[in-house]
């Protein structure tokens, strides 16, 4: 009898020898209440050395990026994951462990989150940096595990929705791991920093990291909508941005990512469509269910509005945001930045390819535009171009490498 080759049998996947699916000292309970947080803390303080710490968020499904569970780990303690919703504030975890260093990987993700309920680091210590700064080929938790430690951890749980009440305990096993090896993890990393003559430049970076904040929104946040760039005539604009302001208020008030509560290619659609009727906004083929489908009178609504504004009320076309254009379009513009920048460019990257790390991590990008695209008021003094990269948040280390290769373009 004939059958296919996908009939047979498949072997079966054999899981990593050093595969760790549990919390070696068992799933902790969730702390829901005032008497657990307390036991908690007396434990923690009870405890030695950094303290491990991680967050889960529900990104893709709320509009706040508020923590809905926090994991904190420390030797002589334990792990203990914490429900911050439960609690007005998680401050007095916090303060009798604030002259300690914690623990993150891919610090920039969380802090925000942290500092909303309360947790400000002082001191930290970024496993995630650490890693790009040793030239690590991935730096993912899951990565820096397997080729530090030789363990894999069984990841399954990324990106789940983290306000689900209750949490499911898959989940929460899931989250114990984030913080199970952190500790390990941060001492092979800071014994190879150590050795490579990096732990200074892994100071000054986690310095910056603990007056880190994240960037201010844009201005124009709608010109951000993904499809806009098809989009040229003014009061389609208008409508994009109607429908954008639209779509912010009610995922803000509703706490929903605005992704759910409208696709950015609807409002493209209804911005520059021929629509005649709230009919041809229903039938929108980018309006994928029947939730999005029932705002489409309200979208109607507003794209008429929108078409009504009188012209001094809707926005140009393309704004100008005095913003460095990109070094491709520098050669037309100004050609002697252009120069700057190929000359500087690829000195950089010679440097970065020494170290065995990722340019970005030798330095930021956009002071190196700012200053190939204007030097002069760097390169008055060797002293104000260091005083000039210090304002553009670049290292002293950094300083060091490049700043021969700046005072050197002209």
């Amino acid at each position: 009898m004939s059958h296919n080759a996908s009939d047979e049998a498949l072997p079966e996947e054999t899981p990593p020898a050093n595969l760790l699916t549990q919390p070696r000292e068992g799933l902790p309970d969730l702390i829901e209440t005032s008497h657990q947080l307390d036991l908690a803390i007396s434990q923690l303080v009870a405890g030695s050395g950094p303290i491990a710490i991680d967050a889960e968020r529900a990104s893709g499904y709320r509009y706040s990026q508020r923590a809905y569970l926090v994991q904190v780990r420390r030797e002589g303690s334990g792990t203990f994951l914490i429900d911050p919703t439960a609690f007005d504030s998680l401050t007095p975890i916090f303060e009798p462990l604030r002259e300690e260093e914690w623990i993150l990987h891919a610090a920039t993700q969380d802090l925000a989150c942290l500092r909303e309920v309360g947790i400000n680091p002082q001191s930290l210590f970024d496993t995630e940096y650490a890693g790009r700064l040793l030239g690590k080929p991935k730096v993912g938790l899951s990565s820096l595990l397997q080729s530090e430690m030789d363990i894999s951890l069984a990841k399954e749980h990324s990106a789940a929705d983290w306000s689900t009440r209750p949490i499911p305990e898959p989940w929460l096993n899931y989250a114990a791991l984030d913080v199970e090896l952190l500790i390990e993890l941060r001492e092979i990393l800071r014994t190879q920093l150590e050795e490579r003559d990096r732990w200074s430049w892994a100071q000054q970076e986690f310095e910056y990291l603990v007056g880190w904040k994240p960037a201010a929104p844009p201005e124009e946040a709608w010109r951000k909508l993904s499809g806009i760039h098809t989009v040229r005539d003014p009061r389609q604009l208008a409508i994009a941005r109607e429908l954008w302001k639209w779509r912010d208020e009610h995922a803000q008030v509703r706490d929903k990512a605005v992704g759910r509560v409208m696709p950015d290619a609807a409002i493209v659609d209804v911005a520059k469509l021929p629509l005649k009727s709230a009919r041809d906004v229903f039938m929108l083929s980018s309006l994928r269910n029947r939730s999005h489908k029932s705002s489409a009178d309200a979208m109607w609504e507003i794209r008429q509005r929108a078409l009504a504004l009188p012209d001094h009320q809707l926005p140009v076309a393309v704004k100008k945001s005095g913003a460095i254009p990109p070094p491709k379009a520098w050669a037309e513009r100004n050609p002697d930045a252009a120069a700057r920048w190929e000359k500087v460019r690829p000195a950089l990257s010679a440097i970065a390819t020494e170290l065995e790390i990722a340019p970005e991590v030798l330095v930021s990008p956009e002071p190196i535009r700012q200053f190939c695209w204007n030097p002069e008021e760097a390169l008055q003094s060797e002293t104000s171009l260091t005083e000039w990269l210090r304002d553009r948040n670049v290292r002293q280390w950094q300083i060091e490498f490049i700043s021969p290769i700046l005072s050197a373009t002209d």
